[in-house]
């Protein structure tokens, strides 16, 4: 990853509403409002996802008073989705006000399924699934039948986590796309 003097390049998916905020502002905050009007009856599953990352993604870069929930951005730009009145911008972000992690981890957590410390056991935590006769392992979370498991795959989620510091110094082997949680976006980071 392209560090240099301690500010990574980033891109970011953001609607015309933000763009004009942080002309007119010179900043923007995402607020759990937005998240439940973009993703209406789906908005439950992100609410939790995402509030549990606030709750966990604060313990490595404070969370500004005015943030509620986090923007997304990602080192590569294949990696981003424009969609509807959203713009791609490129960002210049000081390494410190962002939270990084691996894509695919985030993805499970969005899914609300297990993170394994390796493929093989995320494999055998499937097979323990099959084995109880769930079918579909977000049941696990989305459901009060199994508070023990709820518990060991929401534990799991807290290595969404584990490539950060790897991330910040440099070492991206084995990480699958680096994506980045951002407390909020300034207009000193868009890079024209």
């Amino acid at each position: 990853m392209d560090i240099r003097n301690n500010k990574v390049i980033l891109y970011s998916s953001q609607a015309e509403a933000v763009l004009r905020i942080i002309e007119h502002d010179g900043e923007c905050f995402s607020k759990r409002k937005y998240v439940e009007d973009k993703y209406q009856e789906s908005a439950p599953i992100f609410v939790s996802a995402y509030s549990w990352f606030v709750h966990e993604a604060e313990k490595y870069v404070a969370r500004p008073e005015n943030a509620e929930y986090p923007y997304w951005a990602f080192k590569d730009i294949y990696s981003v989705e424009a969609s509807g009145d959203s713009r791609i911008i490129k960002l210049e972000v000081p390494i410190e006000e962002a939270v990084f992690f691996d894509m695919y981890d985030w993805n499970k957590v969005l899914s609300l399924k297990y993170i394994g410390e390796t493929e093989k056991d995320e494999q055998e935590f499937r097979n323990m699934l099959r084995d109880y006769g769930i079918t579909r392992e977000s049941d696990v979370v989305l459901t009060n039948f199994y508070p023990n498991l709820r518990r060991q795959v929401q534990e799991s989620w807290k290595r969404l986590f584990r490539h950060h510091e790897d991330i910040i110094n440099g070492k991206t082997q084995g990480i699958g796309s680096i994506q980045a949680g951002l407390w909020t976006i300034r207009k000193e980071w868009i890079v024209k």
